[in-house]
């Protein structure tokens, strides 16, 4: 006699049920685009406590400034290229159903004699209205970023954001703010460097200088630079020529209450460097500190590599090899001016700033330590 069959043999098993995460309320997203001299960066957030959660991003090497230190236009070749990168932005805002967003232009779109035009066709093509942003808006989204980095033991801040075009730099006293609110102080100054009596202590801008020269401009103009220390160095001097004019240049700082944040490719690039990683993680880079000598080793290394080295070494890559000698070349002349034990490193820029600017001003982040 045969076995009887079991009950419900041979039926498919039934699925556990996992809840899916639920989408978020499009009321609740904010956006945030960056079009810079060099890259493209997009990020689509919801406010979380006093930060925020990522929902999607977006970030693409456009080189929208290729060629316009000879020309000062936009080429038709890069204008193509960075249209096709928006296309993209725009079909995630509209996925997303954000509404709540701020898309800027930085400093290629400053300079070029055709920036106009190029605004107007990325508007026709892609639905998007960019927003070309004057130096100090970007030195001030560069500052609200690096907001949770600022240690409440620091007195003297000093916010350096490496750019493609520019690179700005900051210079804060917050020795008169109470320790526990220095990181809260700094991100009031979404508001404006000059701002009016406000019922919390103020964190004070000395001063700050945006200044003509990012990794791609001074690439550019230095394009020769390979493995010739000689020539390295002369970069260096040449960027920081630049900063005369910047107050603090001239005042001998003491390293006890000093603290560089430094936001750009080419201080996340040096931190990998310098941990020796071998893929690219935000969690040990983001926040960490490094002294001006561990800076040094990295960058001599570098130069030793030779342009062949750099392109194979994983951290870099052949996009980047040429570009990271241009910003270790700033990077090293602001560390020659103000040597420090604590440069800490950003993996943040200005979208996150676009991102804290607009929360804060809706009144969605809650009061508290980031």
């Amino acid at each position: 006699m045969a076995p009887k069959r079991p009950k419900g043999a041979g039926a498919f098993p039934k699925a556990v049920e996992s809840p899916a995460p639920a989408r978020p309320d499009p009321d609740a997203l904010y956006a945030a685009l960056d079009l810079g001299t060099n890259s493209c960066r997009m990020l689509i957030a919801q406010p979380k406590g006093s930060g925020f959660h990522v929902v999607d991003s977006f970030s693409k090497s456009v080189q929208l400034g290729s060629g316009l230190e000879r020309t000062g236009r936009l080429s038709r070749a890069s204008m193509a290229r960075t249209v096709q990168a928006l296309r993209i932005c725009q079909q995630k805002l509209k996925r997303n159903r954000v509404r709540r967003m701020r898309l800027i232009a930085t400093e290629a779109c400053r300079r070029a004699k055709n920036s106009r035009e190029f605004i107007r066709q990325v508007k026709r093509e892609t639905g998007l209205t960019l927003d070309i942003i004057q130096p100090e808006e970007e030195a001030r989204l560069a500052v609200i970023s690096c907001a949770p980095l600022v240690s409440t033991k620091t007195e003297q801040l000093l916010v350096v954001d490496i750019g493609g075009g520019s690179t700005e730099l900051v210079w804060i006293d917050i020795s008169s703010v109470p320790r526990r609110d220095r990181p809260a102080a700094i991100m009031r100054l979404h508001n404006g460097f000059h701002t009016a009596d406000s019922p919390f202590p103020a964190a004070k801008v000395v001063d700050w200088i945006s200044v003509p020269l990012g990794v791609a401009t001074l690439r550019d103009q230095f394009h020769d630079v390979e493995d010739d220390s000689a020539r390295f160095a002369l970069m260096s001097w040449f960027f920081e020529e630049n900063l005369a004019d910047f107050a603090p240049y001239k005042d001998v700082q003491a390293r006890e209450g000093f603290q560089i944040v430094g936001t750009s490719g080419t201080v996340t690039t040096v931190a990998a460097s310098h941990l020796g990683l071998k893929r690219y993680d935000r969690t040990k880079v983001d926040g960490l500190r490094m002294t001006s000598d561990q800076i040094d080793k990295v960058i001599r290394g570098y130069l030793e590599l030779g342009p062949h080295g750099r392109r194979r070494d994983p951290r870099i890559g052949d996009d980047r090899q040429a570009l990271i000698m241009s910003g270790s070349a700033i990077l090293q002349a602001l560390l020659r001016c103000w040597p420090t034990d604590r440069l800490s490193v950003a993996d943040r820029g200005l979208r996150e700033g676009l991102l804290y600017a607009q929360m804060s001003a809706d009144g969605v982040l809650e009061d508290g330590p980031f």
